[in-house]
């Protein structure tokens, strides 16, 4: 177990990148052989757009591995958090971290950004794609990413996880992103009974779904388990799911500087 912790952490930034390729082109051929809808679009155009907001967050990702570290530290210096205070096997303390990472660092935070109208506005970004396919996962406005980021401190402060549960988290939220975006049909046999447990992609797209009560429900990442626990939770049929937003111009879903500029624009409405 420790060797396999010890892996994660002394991943280098390429590999990490790599990652991130490896999940995305999965999740693409996936949904190239068995589709959940038949999109009519330029697959390479929708993809590069997704990728300029790809490119930022793996900027600011950067940035604020640094600053992670530095929190690091300071949590395995002053003994913060909850896994100072107790003495459990190594895969039960694995878990638990994961629990809170995943409640904090996207239930919670990603529950603020669609309550919380300032911060709706820069989530809208996300939402506002019409041909939701795996590189929507890449799709998060630069000011949605960071208060992300900001979330996920507060999950290591919390936990006081080392810096291997932290990678491994990370990378275990990279596949769920990809995978539960991409536009692939999984057989309701084998996505109903996984998101009594994991956010599947037919649970996920409910939630791209442009209009409430379907737009703020499955917020979960990981686990589904916090939606069911909170009341968040929806599953129904997939054909009735329609993408984007109707308080946006749809036809605009590939402008980025239109998207860009959206948390900025009074004349938008955060209500719907």
């Amino acid at each position: 177990m420790e060797s396999f912790l010890q892996f994660f952490e002394q991943m280098s930034s390429g590999q990490k990148l790599a990652w991130i390729f490896i999940c995305l082109g999965m999740s693409w051929l996936l949904e190239s052989g068995f589709p959940l809808f038949r999109f009519s679009y330029r697959k390479w155009k929708h993809a590069g757009v997704n990728l300029i907001f790809l490119s930022t967050t793996i900027l600011i990702n950067f940035l604020f591995g640094l600053a992670t570290l530095g929190v690091f530290a300071w949590v395995a210096r002053y003994q913060i958090g909850l896994l100072h205070w107790v003495e459990w096997p190594v895969w039960v303390e694995l878990f638990i971290s994961l629990l809170i990472f995943d409640l904090i660092a996207q239930y919670f935070v990603h529950y603020l950004l669609h309550k919380v109208k300032w911060m709706w506005k820069f989530h809208m970004i996300h939402h506002s794609d019409t041909k939701v396919d795996a590189t929507t996962g890449t799709r998060h406005h630069p000011g949605d990413y960071v208060m992300r980021e900001v979330f996920s401190l507060i999950a290591v402060l919390v936990a006081g996880a080392p810096l291997a549960f932290y990678l491994f988290y990370r990378i275990v939220t990279v596949f769920f992103t990809y995978f539960t975006h991409a536009n692939v049909r999984v057989p309701l046999w084998l996505d109903r009974p996984l998101s009594y447990v994991f956010v599947t992609p037919n649970m996920h797209k409910f939630h791209h779904h442009f209009e409430r009560p379907w737009t703020d429900t499955n917020y979960g990442n990981i686990f589904s388990i916090w939606d069911r626990l909170f009341g968040t939770m929806v599953y129904d049929d997939t054909s009735k799911i329609q993408y984007g937003l109707d308080v946006l111009d749809n036809t605009r879903d590939e402008d980025v500087g239109y998207q860009l500029k959206v948390p900025f624009d009074p004349t938008i409405k955060t209500d719907y």
